[in-house]
């Protein structure tokens, strides 16, 4: 056994080395201009992972800055949701979240009534336990049910019809 390669190694436990090619920097300074690096890394993991945000190859620029300022919407609410879920669930990730709402869908149910008018009752699904316990938390919530729409006449009920309606079985 190497004794002093020993000691060398038991002295620089739990220490970092921070390697840098600016000499003349405090050595806090770069210590938190790292830290910031490793965040914006962890950003683009996050648009490229999470929130599956892919290059889109926009010939406009108005497409451009339209497409560049969805993503940052995005990035955005996935972040103050982070932040949002940190004091109520520490181990409870942005993603996980929206992994367990999407569960939770809209339907839209057509009933045809018999005076040859169509009744279409858009809905969301029950949520389960799980979301349920979600949604006591003051930062989620879901919008309230829609209301009913009737559509009279035949040329509406022909646009709205789904492929196979009740009254077609």
């Amino acid at each position: 056994m190497r004794k002093n390669k020993f000691r060398e190694t038991i002295r620089r436990e739990g220490h970092y080395l921070l390697r840098s090619n600016l000499c003349g920097e405090d050595p806090s300074i770069l210590w938190q201009q790292n830290i910031r690096l490793t965040e914006i890394e962890q950003a683009f993991k996050n648009l490229k992972g999470d929130l599956s945000l892919r290059p889109v190859f926009h010939q406009l620029d108005t497409r451009i800055e339209a497409h560049i300022f969805i993503a940052f919407m995005a990035y955005c609410l996935h972040v103050t949701l982070k932040h949002r879920l940190r004091p109520m669930a520490p181990g409870l990730s942005p993603r996980e979240v929206r992994d367990k709402f999407a569960g939770i869908q809209m339907i839209d149910v057509h009933l045809p009534t018999t005076d040859n008018r169509l009744l279409v009752l858009s809905r969301y699904t029950q949520p389960e336990k799980d979301h349920c316990l979600l949604l006591t938390w003051p930062i989620l919530d879901l919008p309230a049910q829609p209301p009913p729409q009737i559509f009279a006449a035949n040329s509406q009920i022909e646009e709205k019809k789904p492929a196979l309606c009740s009254a077609d079985l």
